[in-house]
């Protein structure tokens, strides 16, 4: 997508792109994880329960999704505008209604295959935390880049002939605000969440947006080229490993009280590396587990771009120590982060099923892409300047 003319000429696009995956992952993800919950505990047995529960959390999901697709597309004009000192009114309207436009239809979409999805597990037997979360992740990034992509190209090809397509595209998904906010008001199961939820999410949307600006700022530059393809796959597997860890770390705590309780298991100072991945304790030993998966997990990724022909950089030995150190430290770093961050919010009395996930994803954003971009700034240094392969 990198070649493409909207890419190409409006590059604040890339500043969108951690900012909107990172947003739907986590909206999925906490919306998977408040159904599957309702779902367990009785909540949606009879249809009356069911089509509550559905329509209030629909309705919040698009309420969080205009609101932060909004500001997303306001932190992407600004971290474009200042480094060049250039502002152009359309490519901000463009990039507004792309924004705002994808995390709404994203959000419909994908909002209606996890309740399709837990209902089909509740009927079944499963038990849909363990498979709605995970389909989450992966669809989340899947379907928002198809669909920022496609918006942002089809709005950048009317940006000419017919500029007022853009700014009535964007009045269009915030005026239908006041809908959502009344219908997520009137149901009790998400009144609070309307209220209290904002603040992870749009902090994590500004943390990715920083991370979309280090993407920009290398994909632009042609020595740099090749880390469009690997910043999703390493930011991806970060994030979805980190969110494993998060969650496992969150029920652990849940089992023995409620958020504020302080068992010796909630210290609130920062752990030590050792307790945190060599120690004997259950979540030390996923730590482990978790941190054992990336290195045969980037390299079916590796082999992937590479049979596909899909990268810009040729698979060296030298490349692929320095991608992997890249991946193993940013997944080491985000798992100590966890493990100190779950149980600090749980001291704070704040349920880290809600509030943990979307800081580490987009911390995840951060961490890989700057990590990634140091790698190939240091291969360049030392003469692996090959960004045209795959062209």
């Amino acid at each position: 997508l990198q070649h493409w003319d909207v890419f190409k000429y409006v590059t604040e696009v890339f500043i969108l792109v951690p900012a909107l995956l990172g947003l739907k992952g986590n909206l999925e993800m906490t919306l998977a994880s408040r159904l599957s919950t309702a779902a367990n505990i009785g909540q949606m047995d009879t249809p009356k329960e069911l089509w509550k529960m559905i329509t209030g959390n629909m309705a919040l999901i698009q309420v969080q999704a205009t609101v932060v697709g909004f500001l997303a597309s306001i932190a992407a004009v600004v971290f474009g505008w200042i480094p060049d000192g250039h502002f152009s009114m359309a490519h901000a309207v463009l990039l507004c209604a792309s924004s705002v436009a994808t995390a709404f239809i994203a959000s419909l979409v994908l909002g209606m295959i996890m309740i399709g999805v837990i209902i089909g597990s509740r009927k079944m037997g499963i038990n849909p935390d363990n498979v709605a979360t995970p389909i989450a992740a992966s669809l989340g990034d899947l379907i928002t880049l198809a669909l920022l992509s496609g918006i942002s190209w089809g709005l950048y090809k009317e940006l000419e002939s017919k500029a007022y397509v853009n700014p009535l595209v964007c009045a269009f998904f915030i005026s239908l605000l006041p809908i959502w906010v009344i219908i997520a008001k009137r149901n009790s199961a998400t009144r609070e969440v309307l209220y209290s939820g904002w603040e992870p999410v749009i902090i994590a949307m500004a943390i990715s947006s920083v991370g979309g600006l280090i993407l920009d700022r290398t994909v632009s530059d042609p020595n740099f080229a090749g880390m469009a393809v690997f910043t999703p796959v390493i930011n991806g597997v970060g994030g979805n490993l980190v969110a494993v860890q998060a969650s496992r770390i969150s029920t652990y705590l849940h089992m023995s009280g409620v958020p504020g309780d302080s068992p010796e298991t909630a210290p609130r100072k920062c752990p030590s590396p050792c307790s945190t991945f060599f120690s004997s304790d259950v979540n030390s030993r996923s730590a482990r587990v978790l941190f054992l998966l990336v290195v045969p997990g980037h390299l079916v990724f590796l082999y992937t771009i590479h049979s596909m022909q899909g990268g810009h950089t040729t698979l060296t030995l030298i490349f692929i120590v320095f991608y992997m150190t890249a991946a193993l430290l940013q997944v080491l770093i985000l798992l100590y982060i966890a493990d100190w961050m779950v149980h600090w919010m749980w001291g704070r009395h704040l349920d880290p099923d809600n509030f943990s996930i979307p800081y580490l994803t987009a911390l995840g954003d951060l961490i890989g892409t700057g990590l990634l971009a140091l790698s190939f700034h240091v291969l360049w240094l030392i003469g692996d300047r090959d960004s045209d392969v795959g062209d």
